[in-house]
């Protein structure tokens, strides 16, 4: 049996990007992207994404979010002022945050997913990851009880732009993309070494949310130099490592697709909201573009499998 898995970066504002491209996809193929997918993982604003698939949202009703909150997530007042707040605290305050998951996602429970989950954070007390999962497997007994709020507030709480986010059991939490802002290694091994899907069974596909060449002056070694590079090396580290890796866990390579669209430096920034509709046009040509490749190996008209949760068997 074939198994279908959906891989989303995180990004911010750069979501957009994702939401459209699968909101094309959408209205190409008909009825929901969800259907075809039998596990789906989201890291930071693919999380959220990755949320919404999962409790039944379209990708268009995804779109809409980040075009009607993205402004006001990313506010607060003239780009000086928030600049200089950064350096003492966050620059971005979470209510806003808040309310905009709220207003999605309401009071719904992870467990209420009718699919596969898997959505990374990081724990800052004790350093090691943290990952919100549905109940797809006999030991996941907890994390399907937490609201779907907390589980999008706690991937996307990234250091610097938002607050930590404290959990409803205490625990301190930022976003995923500390460790895997490129999920697509987290998702193979959930694929292969949690629920033990066949390696030759998988057709993944993987959307970042648009790549930037790396820019770094490697002759210049010193600590100010590092310091405005630092992040954009292993991010971009991680990334390739994550895609390179996952290649050699199936047969076949062409059986991962990845779709993150290189664009000039500095072009879109993750906390930009007036990026949103390139962006948004941005995902959608390149859905257009990819449909023909992606109808046969995810889009075929055949659903994926219906999932059960073990916490309802």
């Amino acid at each position: 049996m074939m198994r279908r898995v959906l891989s989303i970066d995180g990004g911010g504002v750069k979501g957009v990007f994702p939401a459209s491209f699968l909101a094309t996809i959408e209205d190409s193929v008909g009825g929901s992207v969800a259907d075809y997918f039998d596990l789906i993982v989201g890291t930071s604003t693919g999380g959220i994404i990755a949320l919404g698939l999962g409790l039944g949202l379209q990708a268009r009703d995804l779109l809409a979010f980040y075009e009607n909150w993205g402004p006001q997530i990313f506010g607060g007042g003239p780009r000086r002022w928030r600049a200089l707040r950064s350096l003492f605290g966050a620059k971005y305050s979470s209510e806003p945050m808040r309310r905009a998951a709220e207003s999605v996602f309401g009071n719904r429970l992870l467990g209420e997913s009718r699919k596969r989950l898997v959505i990374p954070s990081f724990n800052v007390e004790t350093g090691e990851v943290h990952i919100w999962k549905t109940s797809h497997e006999r030991r996941l007994e907890r994390d399907y009880k937490c609201r779907a709020v907390e589980v999008a507030l706690s991937t996307a709480a990234a250091p610097t732009y938002f607050p930590t986010y404290q959990s409803s059991s205490g625990t301190p939490l930022i976003d995923g993309g500390m460790w895997a802002n490129n999920p697509l290694m987290v998702a193979m091994v959930e694929a292969v070494g949690v629920l033990g899907w066949p390696r030759d069974s998988l057709r993944v596909l993987s959307l970042g949310c648009t790549t930037a060449p790396l820019d770094v002056k490697w002759s210049r070694s010193g600590k100010l130099a590092w310091a405005f590079k630092i992040v954009d090396v292993f991010m971009t580290a991680q990334a390739t490592s994550a895609y390179g890796m996952s290649q050699h866990l199936v047969p076949d390579r062409s059986n991962i697709v990845r779709i993150s669209p290189v664009v000039a430096k500095n072009r879109f920034a993750l906390d930009r909201a007036c990026d949103i509709d390139a962006l948004k046009g941005l995902g959608d040509f390149e859905a257009r573009k990819s449909l023909p490749q992606l109808r046969s190996a995810f889009f075929d008209g055949i659903p994926a499998e219906e999932f059960v949760p073990v916490h309802k068997v």
